[in-house]
């Protein structure tokens, strides 16, 4: 299902990280970064919920505007019942749809908002993403202090959130059109290799957004998916040209982006509902700015598992949602 904007604009973002991607190629992209995984609380979760806040709160001073002038806020994360926005919904008091698609979290907020805002029933929203790795860890495999090997197709939950503010507001990059995706299940069982769950949902994603939208692969400068790591991307690309015919030859992987992958020990690159966001609200933003970039799809793709499904060895499960963006000449 694909649908088509004319009024929904992106006028803001704001992103904070922590010390692994602020060690990253876009370290000195971020509004904020932070030193250790705690960021002065007890727990974190608890420090995920302040990174929420903290990416809120300087995107407030961006737009400047007040919790009052937002008429919707949307928000999700990877922890059980998406804690950290629940708690920071309960302190904006806006009103309030919180959301899960795993680590296709980010774009499944950006349709819901444009669809709004599109059919004129609210003039403005806030989306926000966030991840925390050890948090992340804690809760789908096991606690990092455990110290477990890991394959080298394991991906590396990124630490971080990152805000967006869209609104009816003409601005210099426009929504143009979305694509939500279909859930394919390809049998995998493996949660170590995230790439290979969800790399065929997303071909499936942007096989039926050109399709719906009757366009070539490269009327796009980039298309962008969202956390599949250095072996997934490889995977994709195999997967379109032998089952779609599709070269994609304009493509690239947040998570192959986020870290410095040859430096960092982040095993396949980057993953989470953040990764995507972090990438995209800096440096891609940055390069569709100075117009160097001025048509982007934007692939977030999610593996939709949980503890219990992997510890029963059921199969991953996967989504992917499109969104496409223009900068306006």
């Amino acid at each position: 299902m694909t649908f088509k904007y004319d009024n929904v604009f992106i006028n803001s973002s704001s992103t904070t990280a922590g010390k692994y991607e602020a060690n990253g190629p876009f370290g000195s992209l971020f509004d904020k970064t932070y030193n250790d995984f705690y960021i002065g609380c007890n727990n974190w979760e608890s420090a995920e919920e302040k990174m929420n806040m903290d990416s809120l709160q300087i995107l407030f001073k961006k737009i400047n505007k007040k919790t009052t002038d937002i008429d919707l806020f949307i928000s999700g994360s990877l922890l059980n019942q998406i804690i950290p926005s629940n708690y920071i919904a309960s302190k904006l008091k806006i009103p309030y749809l919180g959301i899960y698609s795993a680590c296709a979290t980010s774009v499944e907020g950006l349709i819901i908002a444009s669809n709004f805002i599109e059919s004129k029933q609210i003039k403005n929203s806030i989306v926000t993403t966030s991840s925390h790795n050890n948090a992340a860890e804690k809760q789908f495999r096991y606690p990092v202090e455990y110290g477990g090997v890991k394959p080298k197709t394991t991906t590396f939950t990124t630490t971080g959130s990152a805000s967006i503010y869209l609104s009816n507001v003409k601005s210099s990059i426009k929504v143009e059109s979305s694509t939500i995706g279909r859930v394919i299940d390809m049998g995998v069982t493996d949660v170590f290799n995230m790439g290979a769950v969800m790399a065929p949902a997303c071909a499936d994603t942007i096989y039926r957004h050109l399709i719906d939208t009757k366009r070539d692969v490269n009327y796009y400068d980039l298309i962008l998916s969202g956390d599949l790591g250095i072996y997934g991307k490889d995977i994709l690309k195999d997967y379109m040209n032998k089952e779609y015919g599709i070269n994609l030859t304009n493509y690239d992987d947040s998570a192959s982006m986020i870290f410095d992958i040859k430096c960092q020990d982040v095993y396949a690159g980057g993953s989470g509902p953040v990764c995507l966001p972090l990438v995209t609200y800096t440096y891609i933003f940055d390069l569709m700015k100075k117009k160097k970039l001025k048509k982007v799809l934007l692939v977030a793709t999610g593996s939709l598992h949980s503890v219990q499904s992997v510890n029963e060895k059921m199969t991953i499960p996967a989504i992917a949602h499109a969104i496409s963006l223009e900068v306006i000449e």
